[in-house]
């Protein structure tokens, strides 16, 4: 099974375009199904072919036992089915037995955004004056502008921002490139970070300074995704009165400002990246909730 496993993860990769990301998602939850095939029987997981929807469903509930969100059990049965799904097109195996395994129906929670008011508090809290406020106050500004995920602003390159037009190209995932409009306060935000930029850069060694980065951490190379976690984390203390705000917190504020201005629906998902308008609808619900909000301090009869 390691074998076909590992067969898997080279077409997620080298056909599919998955993010990296992704990609460690399924290995993970793939050991953890094979862990638990072996674990109890100290022996070597079964044939493929033994394996059926009720061993899968001994693994959830298993999962549920041990008190795993719901969403983290649907997407290790949404990764089974994908990885027995290849199985059947490369004619490995028949039928697919995960499909015949109900998913864990799931709570819609709304994605939390913040106010207008919030955002630019937010935005505006990095010390101007140090070299690591100009630039978080770049990244903070360009995220709202654009809606980018985090993973896509720490992917972005020198080449990829097009100061004339006010255009970002970002890699999005399964490597999609799209097109983003950004304002001018993120505009001259990021000209203010290029100022520095180069202290970041020479505080690496030649051979492991990235040029090609936009954003850079103190010892010269790209940033990654958790320091820009550790990033927001830090402004959500200076922040009084906010809490719970994610990196992601920024891209739904990002959503739902436009949405409330009028913006079309199909519009926003171009600009967020995502395939399905689906994904995109579930911000109809957070202005809805503004909207009903707004009805019932402002009707009379309310």
């Amino acid at each position: 099974m390691h074998n076909l496993i590992e067969q898997f993860l080279e077409h997620l990769y080298y056909e599919r375009n998955v993010s990296s990301h992704t990609l460690r998602n399924y290995a993970s939850d793939l050991e953890q199904f094979l862990n638990y095939l072996t674990a109890d029987k100290k022996r070597q997981a079964p044939d493929i072919s033994e394996i059926d929807h009720l061993t899968i469903r001994e693994w959830l509930a298993s999962l549920h036992t041990d008190q795993k969100k719901k969403s983290s059990i649907a997407r290790k049965l949404a990764t089974l089915r994908t990885f027995f799904q290849f199985l059947v097109r490369e004619e490995m195996l028949e039928l697919n037995p995960a499909k015949l395994v109900a998913t864990p129906k799931l709570e819609k929670k709304l994605p939390k955004h913040l106010s207008i008011e919030e955002a630019i508090r937010f935005i505006e809290s990095p010390d101007p004056d140090t070299d690591l406020g100009k630039r978080d106050r770049a990244m903070l500004e360009l995220m709202y502008a654009t809606g980018v995920r985090v993973a896509e602003l720490t992917t972005l390159n020198l080449a990829d921002v097009d100061f004339g037009n006010q255009l970002a190209r970002v890699t999005g995932k399964r490597r999609k490139q799209r097109i983003v409009p950004f304002g001018e306060p993120a505009g001259a935000a990021i000209r203010t970070y290029l100022e520095v930029r180069d202290k970041f850069l020479f505080n690496a060694p030649i051979s492991k300074r990235d040029e090609e980065a936009l954003f850079l951490n103190y010892q010269g190379t790209r940033i990654t995704t958790r320091s820009v976690g550790r990033m927001v984390e830090k402004y959500i203390r200076i922040c009084a009165g906010m809490h719970n705000i994610s990196p992601h917190a920024l891209r739904h504020s990002f959503a739902t400002h436009l949405l409330d201005s009028g913006a079309d629906l199909r519009d926003i998902q171009e600009l967020l990246g995502h395939a399905r308008l689906s994904t995109t609808q579930v911000y109809t619900h957070v202005s809805m909730e503004k909207l009903i909000e707004v009805y019932d301090k402002a009707h009379p009869k309310a």
